[in-house]
């Protein structure tokens, strides 16, 4: 189920986690807390979060020999830990290193942070859209069904794929509900809603995100 990116918080200070939670949701962020290593590895191994957030001094064992559990290297940044903030932090500091971070992931998974198509402007760090320069306001649920259009650009979605992945098993046969969140995202996405030339129908079967002229075969 395509969901907003996950932050794993692994951390023994309740009241960090809580400022964390609060500031990263808001943000649009999914959000996983761990009170300790051990906590921290379970919750990796189950919901395989996108960015790790952890303190150096947990309970029972440094955050650095977490770190080379999770990736196994030899020191500091090198064990796969991508930056480091000291506490005490500001928000904007974190979320501008984070935003960093998910750039670098998407790259060395060989996709693209920000997806740009004629006016259409997608950055899935920031879940910033705009079209004309102008921003586009998205309900999490549209942006989600956005992200997993962008993220598999040029290819076609079944609707049971996108029902499946977007909004999970048990609606997967909610075509009607897809339809219109594919009918809401072009009266906010295309010139001319009637005439789409970003979100096409395959008739049918389901929904293609049109890929740039340049990347078209």
């Amino acid at each position: 189920m395509a969901k907003a990116l996950a932050v794993l918080v692994v951390d023994d200070e309740p009241p960090i986690r809580r400022f964390l939670r609060t500031s990263l949701v808001a943000s649009g962020y999914r959000i996983v807390e761990a009170e300790d290593a051990a906590g921290g590895l379970r919750s990796l191994a189950i919901e395989k979060p996108d960015l790790v957030i952890l303190d150096l001094g947990l309970p029972d064992k440094s955050g650095l020999e977490l770190v080379a559990e999770i990736r196994s290297k030899v020191e500091a940044l090198d064990l796969g830990a991508d930056d480091y903030i000291s506490k005490p932090f500001g928000m904007a500091e974190l979320m501008a290193r984070l935003r960093a971070a998910l750039r670098h992931s998407f790259q060395a998974q060989g996709e693209l942070a920000v997806f740009i198509s004629g006016d259409l402007a997608v950055d899935l760090v920031r879940r910033h859209v705009t079209r004309g320069g102008h921003e586009v306001k998205l309900s999490p649920k549209e942006f989600d069904l956005l992200r997993h259009l962008v993220m598999h650009a040029g290819k076609v979605l079944t609707h049971r794929h996108l029902l499946r992945e977007v909004w999970g098993p048990a609606q997967a046969d909610e075509v009607q509900y897809l339809r219109v969140f594919i009918r809401g995202l072009r009266h906010k996405l295309e010139p001319d809603p009637t005439r789409p030339t970003h979100i096409l129908t395959e008739l049918g079967v389901g929904y293609r995100l049109q890929l740039p002229p340049e990347h078209r075969v």
